[in-house]
């Protein structure tokens, strides 16, 4: 791979990293969301939904990792 090329594929791990980090700050605030809620409430529907968002934002942040690291091989070669 030609310098060019190496150098948009560090420009776009930059950008998986910034969105992977905002991804992390989301499902963190979500999962506070959910810790603050009453026990009473933890169970209800509303709960489950921010157990199904933090369940979904991480599968989002290990996908975008993963990413990360196929991309990164590339530039270890």
């Amino acid at each position: 791979m030609n310098k060019l090329g190496r150098e948009q594929i560090e420009t776009i791990i930059g950008q998986l990293e910034n969105l992977r980090d905002e991804i992390e700050t989301l499902k963190d605030e979500e999962q506070e969301k959910y810790d603050n809620l009453p026990e009473s409430l933890q169970d209800s529907e509303r709960g489950e939904t921010f157990t199904d968002n933090v369940y979904s934002m991480e599968t989002a942040y290990d996908n975008i990792e993963e990413a990360i690291n196929s991309l990164q091989e590339i530039l270890d070669r």
